[in-house]
Protein backbone atom coordinates (compact mmCIF):
# COMPACT_ATOMS: atom_id res chain seq x y z
CA UNK A 1 0.00 0.00 0.00
CA UNK A 2 1.40 3.83 -0.61
CA UNK A 3 2.61 5.78 2.03
CA UNK A 4 0.59 9.09 2.79
CA UNK A 5 3.78 11.18 2.08
CA UNK A 6 4.58 9.49 -1.31
CA UNK A 7 3.43 12.48 -4.12
CA UNK A 8 1.66 9.75 -6.10
CA UNK A 9 -0.65 8.69 -2.87
CA UNK A 10 -4.34 8.63 -3.36
CA UNK A 11 -6.90 7.13 -1.28
CA UNK A 12 -10.35 6.64 -2.31
CA UNK A 13 -13.49 6.55 0.73
CA UNK A 14 -16.71 4.74 0.36
CA UNK A 15 -18.25 6.17 3.45
CA UNK A 16 -18.46 9.36 4.85
CA UNK A 17 -17.71 9.19 7.86
CA UNK A 18 -13.99 7.23 6.85
CA UNK A 19 -13.26 10.55 4.68
CA UNK A 20 -14.40 13.05 7.62
CA UNK A 21 -12.20 11.19 9.83
CA UNK A 22 -9.40 11.14 7.57
CA UNK A 23 -9.27 14.75 6.91
CA UNK A 24 -9.23 15.27 10.48
CA UNK A 25 -6.76 13.58 10.87
CA UNK A 26 -4.81 15.35 8.19
CA UNK A 27 -5.59 18.93 9.26
CA UNK A 28 -4.56 18.06 12.44
CA UNK A 29 -1.10 16.93 11.38
CA UNK A 30 -0.94 19.80 9.07
CA UNK A 31 1.49 22.74 9.62
CA UNK A 32 0.55 25.88 7.91
CA UNK A 33 3.51 28.87 8.11
CA UNK A 34 4.11 32.39 7.40
CA UNK A 35 7.55 32.85 5.96
CA UNK A 36 9.78 35.76 4.24
CA UNK A 37 10.20 34.51 0.71
CA UNK A 38 13.86 35.82 1.05
CA UNK A 39 14.72 33.39 3.72
CA UNK A 40 13.71 30.50 1.50
CA UNK A 41 16.48 28.17 0.03
CA UNK A 42 16.43 25.57 -2.18
CA UNK A 43 18.64 22.73 -2.87
CA UNK A 44 19.11 20.04 -5.45
CA UNK A 45 17.73 16.68 -3.74
CA UNK A 46 18.17 14.41 -6.94
CA UNK A 47 19.90 11.45 -7.66
CA UNK A 48 23.03 13.64 -7.90
CA UNK A 49 22.51 14.98 -4.62
CA UNK A 50 24.85 14.76 -1.50
CA UNK A 51 21.80 15.12 0.08
CA UNK A 52 20.13 12.25 -1.60
CA UNK A 53 21.93 9.73 1.73
CA UNK A 54 22.33 12.67 4.09
CA UNK A 55 18.75 11.64 5.98
CA UNK A 56 19.82 13.45 9.15
CA UNK A 57 19.72 16.88 7.45
CA UNK A 58 16.40 17.01 7.24
CA UNK A 59 13.86 17.95 9.95
CA UNK A 60 13.01 15.53 12.69
CA UNK A 61 9.38 14.66 11.36
CA UNK A 62 10.72 13.65 7.60
CA UNK A 63 11.52 10.02 7.56
CA UNK A 64 14.08 8.19 4.71
CA UNK A 65 11.01 7.06 2.39
CA UNK A 66 9.95 10.53 2.51
CA UNK A 67 13.49 11.94 0.66
CA UNK A 68 13.65 9.13 -1.42
CA UNK A 69 10.46 8.92 -2.82
CA UNK A 70 11.34 13.10 -3.67
CA UNK A 71 14.46 12.09 -4.98
CA UNK A 72 12.09 9.58 -7.75
CA UNK A 73 9.91 13.13 -8.08
CA UNK A 74 10.70 16.43 -8.29
CA UNK A 75 13.92 16.20 -7.14
CA UNK A 76 14.37 19.65 -4.70
CA UNK A 77 14.70 20.44 -1.10
CA UNK A 78 13.37 23.90 0.61
CA UNK A 79 14.75 25.07 3.69
CA UNK A 80 13.19 28.13 6.20
CA UNK A 81 13.42 28.50 10.26
CA UNK A 82 16.60 26.79 10.05
CA UNK A 83 14.71 23.19 8.87
CA UNK A 84 14.37 21.59 5.35
CA UNK A 85 12.30 19.47 3.87
CA UNK A 86 12.21 17.87 0.58
CA UNK A 87 9.70 19.53 -1.70
CA UNK A 88 6.78 17.42 -2.89
CA UNK A 89 5.80 18.28 -7.38
CA UNK A 90 2.40 20.30 -5.99
CA UNK A 91 4.59 22.85 -4.65
CA UNK A 92 6.37 23.47 -7.57
CA UNK A 93 4.20 25.99 -8.97
CA UNK A 94 3.74 27.73 -5.98
CA UNK A 95 7.24 28.02 -5.56
CA UNK A 96 7.54 29.70 -8.76
CA UNK A 97 5.05 32.49 -8.11
CA UNK A 98 7.03 33.64 -5.34
CA UNK A 99 10.28 33.83 -7.18
CA UNK A 100 8.24 35.24 -10.18
CA UNK A 101 9.43 33.11 -12.49
CA UNK A 102 7.79 30.59 -14.91
CA UNK A 103 7.85 28.45 -18.06
CA UNK A 104 8.43 24.80 -18.91
CA UNK A 105 11.81 25.31 -19.93
CA UNK A 106 12.93 25.29 -16.32
CA UNK A 107 11.71 21.50 -15.68
CA UNK A 108 14.62 20.63 -18.42
CA UNK A 109 17.38 22.06 -15.60
CA UNK A 110 19.15 19.85 -13.91
CA UNK A 111 18.31 20.26 -10.77
CA UNK A 112 21.34 21.71 -9.28
CA UNK A 113 20.76 24.71 -11.92
CA UNK A 114 17.27 24.78 -11.33
CA UNK A 115 18.08 25.49 -7.81
CA UNK A 116 20.43 27.79 -8.38
CA UNK A 117 17.76 29.91 -10.44
CA UNK A 118 15.33 29.98 -7.49
CA UNK A 119 17.99 31.22 -5.52
CA UNK A 120 19.01 33.85 -7.54
CA UNK A 121 14.86 35.03 -7.94
CA UNK A 122 13.54 34.36 -3.97
CA UNK A 123 16.08 36.47 -1.87
CA UNK A 124 14.44 39.62 -4.06
CA UNK A 125 11.30 39.67 -2.71
CA UNK A 126 9.96 40.30 1.16
CA UNK A 127 6.50 39.20 0.09
CA UNK A 128 5.09 36.89 2.57
CA UNK A 129 5.07 33.18 1.89
CA UNK A 130 2.43 30.80 3.27
CA UNK A 131 4.04 27.53 3.36
CA UNK A 132 1.45 23.95 3.83
CA UNK A 133 4.05 21.34 5.65
CA UNK A 134 1.81 17.89 4.88
CA UNK A 135 2.75 14.23 4.97
CA UNK A 136 6.52 15.13 5.66
CA UNK A 137 6.95 17.71 2.75
CA UNK A 138 6.58 21.03 1.37
CA UNK A 139 3.25 21.01 0.16
CA UNK A 140 2.23 24.18 -0.94
CA UNK A 141 4.21 28.02 -0.81
CA UNK A 142 1.49 30.30 -1.21
CA UNK A 143 1.29 34.15 -1.59
CA UNK A 144 1.21 34.78 2.71
CA UNK A 145 -0.22 38.34 2.46
CA UNK A 146 -3.33 39.29 4.59
CA UNK A 147 -5.91 39.38 1.74
CA UNK A 148 -3.83 36.56 -0.48
CA UNK A 149 -4.44 32.73 0.25
CA UNK A 150 -7.09 31.92 2.48
CA UNK A 151 -6.41 28.60 4.24
CA UNK A 152 -10.32 26.68 4.40
CA UNK A 153 -9.65 23.20 5.94
CA UNK A 154 -10.91 20.22 4.20
CA UNK A 155 -12.57 18.78 7.07
CA UNK A 156 -14.84 21.94 8.44
CA UNK A 157 -15.83 22.41 4.61
CA UNK A 158 -16.89 19.09 4.49
CA UNK A 159 -19.14 19.42 7.77
CA UNK A 160 -20.55 22.48 6.60
CA UNK A 161 -21.49 20.66 3.22
CA UNK A 162 -22.57 17.83 5.38
CA UNK A 163 -24.92 19.89 7.20
CA UNK A 164 -26.28 22.07 4.40
CA UNK A 165 -27.12 18.63 2.51
CA UNK A 166 -28.87 16.86 4.98
CA UNK A 167 -31.32 19.96 5.95
CA UNK A 168 -31.85 20.93 2.35
CA UNK A 169 -31.69 17.35 0.59
CA UNK A 170 -33.04 15.20 3.38
CA UNK A 171 -32.07 11.43 2.35
CA UNK A 172 -29.08 12.15 0.13
CA UNK A 173 -26.54 9.01 -0.06
CA UNK A 174 -22.63 9.66 -0.19
CA UNK A 175 -21.60 8.04 -3.17
CA UNK A 176 -17.65 8.38 -3.24
CA UNK A 177 -14.99 10.05 -2.16
CA UNK A 178 -11.12 10.84 -3.31
CA UNK A 179 -8.33 12.66 -2.35
CA UNK A 180 -4.60 12.79 -3.32
CA UNK A 181 -1.78 15.64 -2.68
CA UNK A 182 -3.68 17.52 -5.45
CA UNK A 183 -7.46 17.39 -4.90
CA UNK A 184 -9.92 16.42 -3.08
CA UNK A 185 -13.40 15.76 -4.23
CA UNK A 186 -16.43 13.75 -3.24
CA UNK A 187 -20.52 12.89 -4.67
CA UNK A 188 -23.61 12.77 -3.32
CA UNK A 189 -26.89 11.44 -4.91
CA UNK A 190 -30.61 13.22 -4.07
CA UNK A 191 -32.90 10.28 -4.72
CA UNK A 192 -35.58 12.15 -2.60
CA UNK A 193 -35.76 14.83 -4.94
CA UNK A 194 -35.76 13.48 -8.32
CA UNK A 195 -39.15 15.44 -9.32
CA UNK A 196 -38.28 18.49 -7.51
CA UNK A 197 -34.77 19.06 -9.36
CA UNK A 198 -35.10 16.90 -12.59
CA UNK A 199 -39.26 16.84 -13.21
CA UNK A 200 -39.87 18.93 -15.73
CA UNK A 201 -36.35 17.73 -17.95
CA UNK A 202 -37.39 13.86 -17.47
CA UNK A 203 -40.59 14.59 -18.81
CA UNK A 204 -39.69 16.51 -22.01
CA UNK A 205 -37.26 13.45 -22.52
CA UNK A 206 -40.44 10.78 -22.02
CA UNK A 207 -42.42 13.13 -24.58
CA UNK A 208 -39.37 13.38 -27.32
CA UNK A 209 -39.29 8.61 -27.17
CA UNK A 210 -36.42 8.78 -24.17
CA UNK A 211 -38.45 6.97 -21.50
CA UNK A 212 -35.39 4.68 -20.63
CA UNK A 213 -32.70 6.99 -20.06
CA UNK A 214 -34.75 9.24 -18.22
CA UNK A 215 -35.61 6.73 -15.88
CA UNK A 216 -31.91 5.69 -15.06
CA UNK A 217 -31.38 9.55 -14.30
CA UNK A 218 -30.63 11.27 -10.64
CA UNK A 219 -29.58 14.40 -9.71
CA UNK A 220 -26.44 14.26 -7.61
CA UNK A 221 -24.04 17.22 -6.38
CA UNK A 222 -20.09 16.96 -6.82
CA UNK A 223 -17.51 18.93 -4.30
CA UNK A 224 -14.23 19.78 -4.75
CA UNK A 225 -11.45 21.84 -3.21
CA UNK A 226 -7.42 22.07 -3.06
CA UNK A 227 -4.98 23.36 -0.65
CA UNK A 228 -2.69 23.18 -2.87
CA UNK A 229 -3.98 26.01 -5.39
CA UNK A 230 -5.37 23.96 -8.22
CA UNK A 231 -8.76 24.75 -7.33
CA UNK A 232 -11.34 26.94 -5.41
CA UNK A 233 -14.05 25.09 -3.27
CA UNK A 234 -16.40 24.08 -5.91
CA UNK A 235 -20.14 22.72 -5.08
CA UNK A 236 -21.40 21.54 -9.04
CA UNK A 237 -24.82 20.29 -10.14
CA UNK A 238 -24.65 16.63 -11.50
CA UNK A 239 -26.95 14.64 -13.57
CA UNK A 240 -26.20 10.50 -12.58
CA UNK A 241 -27.26 7.55 -14.15
CA UNK A 242 -25.05 7.28 -17.39
CA UNK A 243 -22.04 5.52 -17.39
CA UNK A 244 -20.38 8.40 -15.95
CA UNK A 245 -21.66 11.63 -14.17
CA UNK A 246 -22.41 14.38 -16.30
CA UNK A 247 -21.48 17.21 -15.44
CA UNK A 248 -23.65 20.34 -15.90
CA UNK A 249 -22.45 23.45 -14.62
CA UNK A 250 -24.17 25.92 -11.88
CA UNK A 251 -21.14 25.35 -9.55
CA UNK A 252 -21.12 26.99 -6.40
CA UNK A 253 -18.29 28.34 -5.51
CA UNK A 254 -15.30 30.08 -2.80
CA UNK A 255 -11.90 31.13 -3.62
CA UNK A 256 -9.37 30.68 -1.27
CA UNK A 257 -8.55 34.01 -1.29
CA UNK A 258 -9.59 37.67 0.35
CA UNK A 259 -9.98 36.39 3.55
CA UNK A 260 -12.84 34.27 2.62
CA UNK A 261 -14.28 31.68 5.32
CA UNK A 262 -15.82 28.60 6.44
CA UNK A 263 -19.14 30.97 6.91
CA UNK A 264 -19.02 32.26 3.42
CA UNK A 265 -18.86 28.99 1.77
CA UNK A 266 -21.85 28.23 4.35
CA UNK A 267 -23.57 31.12 3.34
CA UNK A 268 -23.18 30.26 -0.86
CA UNK A 269 -24.58 26.59 -0.12
CA UNK A 270 -28.01 28.61 -0.19
CA UNK A 271 -28.10 29.19 -3.95
CA UNK A 272 -27.13 25.50 -4.72
CA UNK A 273 -31.13 24.74 -5.80
CA UNK A 274 -31.24 27.82 -7.96
CA UNK A 275 -27.73 27.06 -9.30
CA UNK A 276 -28.54 23.19 -10.23
CA UNK A 277 -32.26 24.39 -11.52
CA UNK A 278 -30.87 27.12 -13.90
CA UNK A 279 -28.47 24.25 -15.10
CA UNK A 280 -31.12 21.64 -15.58
CA UNK A 281 -33.42 24.01 -17.87
CA UNK A 282 -29.81 25.15 -19.81
CA UNK A 283 -29.20 21.16 -20.27
CA UNK A 284 -33.39 20.80 -20.95
CA UNK A 285 -33.02 23.55 -24.29
CA UNK A 286 -30.80 21.53 -25.75
CA UNK A 287 -33.47 18.95 -26.55
CA UNK A 288 -35.14 21.62 -29.01
CA UNK A 289 -32.16 22.53 -30.85
CA UNK A 290 -32.05 20.84 -34.28
CA UNK A 291 -28.41 19.95 -35.72
CA UNK A 292 -28.32 18.61 -39.74
CA UNK A 293 -24.80 17.84 -39.26
CA UNK A 294 -24.40 16.19 -35.48
CA UNK A 295 -21.08 14.49 -36.14
CA UNK A 296 -19.51 17.97 -37.51
CA UNK A 297 -20.95 19.34 -34.37
CA UNK A 298 -19.27 17.64 -32.46
CA UNK A 299 -15.98 16.94 -33.40
CA UNK A 300 -16.35 21.21 -33.86
CA UNK A 301 -17.23 21.69 -30.08
CA UNK A 302 -14.89 19.06 -28.47
CA UNK A 303 -12.26 20.77 -30.14
CA UNK A 304 -13.30 24.17 -28.76
CA UNK A 305 -13.86 22.76 -25.42
CA UNK A 306 -9.86 21.72 -25.34
CA UNK A 307 -10.94 18.38 -24.75
CA UNK A 308 -8.47 15.25 -25.29
CA UNK A 309 -8.04 14.69 -28.87
CA UNK A 310 -8.30 10.83 -28.65
CA UNK A 311 -10.86 10.21 -26.30
CA UNK A 312 -12.87 12.81 -27.99
CA UNK A 313 -12.54 10.99 -31.54
CA UNK A 314 -13.28 7.98 -29.98
CA UNK A 315 -16.54 8.84 -28.19
CA UNK A 316 -17.55 10.93 -32.27
CA UNK A 317 -16.66 7.34 -34.01
CA UNK A 318 -18.61 5.39 -31.20
CA UNK A 319 -21.54 7.89 -31.89
CA UNK A 320 -21.39 8.12 -36.08
CA UNK A 321 -21.12 4.45 -35.65
CA UNK A 322 -24.84 4.09 -33.66
CA UNK A 323 -26.10 7.05 -35.24
CA UNK A 324 -24.86 7.93 -38.88
CA UNK A 325 -24.84 11.35 -39.27
CA UNK A 326 -28.85 11.29 -39.26
CA UNK A 327 -30.56 15.09 -37.77
CA UNK A 328 -29.98 15.21 -33.92
CA UNK A 329 -30.49 17.51 -31.16
CA UNK A 330 -28.13 19.21 -29.15
CA UNK A 331 -28.85 16.95 -26.24
CA UNK A 332 -28.51 13.85 -28.21
CA UNK A 333 -24.98 15.16 -28.96
CA UNK A 334 -24.13 16.67 -25.74
CA UNK A 335 -25.06 13.14 -23.67
CA UNK A 336 -22.72 11.13 -26.41
CA UNK A 337 -19.85 13.90 -25.47
CA UNK A 338 -19.93 12.59 -21.73
CA UNK A 339 -18.40 9.41 -23.04
CA UNK A 340 -15.19 11.49 -23.56
CA UNK A 341 -15.07 11.44 -19.19
CA UNK A 342 -16.07 7.59 -18.89
CA UNK A 343 -13.22 6.90 -21.67
CA UNK A 344 -10.92 9.33 -19.63
CA UNK A 345 -11.49 7.55 -16.27
CA UNK A 346 -10.73 4.02 -17.87
CA UNK A 347 -7.56 5.50 -18.70
CA UNK A 348 -6.65 6.62 -15.20
CA UNK A 349 -6.52 10.25 -16.12
CA UNK A 350 -5.50 11.65 -12.72
CA UNK A 351 -8.77 13.18 -10.25
CA UNK A 352 -7.75 16.95 -11.05
CA UNK A 353 -7.50 16.47 -14.65
CA UNK A 354 -10.90 14.88 -15.03
CA UNK A 355 -12.59 17.66 -12.56
CA UNK A 356 -11.27 20.64 -14.90
CA UNK A 357 -12.33 18.00 -18.07
CA UNK A 358 -15.87 17.96 -16.45
CA UNK A 359 -16.09 21.59 -16.22
CA UNK A 360 -15.13 21.42 -19.34
CA UNK A 361 -17.41 19.77 -21.06
CA UNK A 362 -20.45 21.94 -19.08
CA UNK A 363 -19.22 25.23 -20.84
CA UNK A 364 -21.00 23.19 -23.54
CA UNK A 365 -24.05 23.93 -21.92
CA UNK A 366 -23.75 27.67 -23.19
CA UNK A 367 -22.51 27.42 -26.69
CA UNK A 368 -24.18 28.37 -29.93
CA UNK A 369 -24.79 24.99 -30.71
CA UNK A 370 -26.54 25.94 -34.13
CA UNK A 371 -23.32 28.19 -35.26
CA UNK A 372 -21.22 24.79 -35.34
CA UNK A 373 -24.27 23.64 -37.55
CA UNK A 374 -21.98 23.59 -40.59
CA UNK A 375 -21.55 21.02 -43.79
CA UNK A 376 -18.56 21.04 -43.77
CA UNK A 377 -16.26 18.62 -42.32
CA UNK A 378 -14.12 19.87 -39.36
CA UNK A 379 -10.40 18.88 -39.26
CA UNK A 380 -8.53 18.19 -36.24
Amino acid sequence: MPETYQDRFSINFHRLPDMMDYHVMQSSHSRWERVVVNDLFVEPLDKTSALRANYQAFAASVTEGAVDDTVDNLGLALTYGGERYPLRDTAYKSLLDRARIGGAALLKLKRSELADTLNLCLPLYRDTALVLVREQKVTAAHSGGAKDYSILPVDELLESIKFTLDERFPGNTFNSGYSDHTITDAEWSLPNHKDELLGTYRKTLEAAGQSTLASKLMPGIRFSTSDTGTSAVKVSALILGLPYPMHIGGAVSTEHRGQATIQEFQQSLSQLFAKFTDSVARLEKLTAVYLDYPVNVMTAICKKLLMPKTASLEAIGMYEMACGDNAATAHDVFVAMNEIMFICKNANVPESKMLLLEENMARALTLNWVSFDTAKAVTW
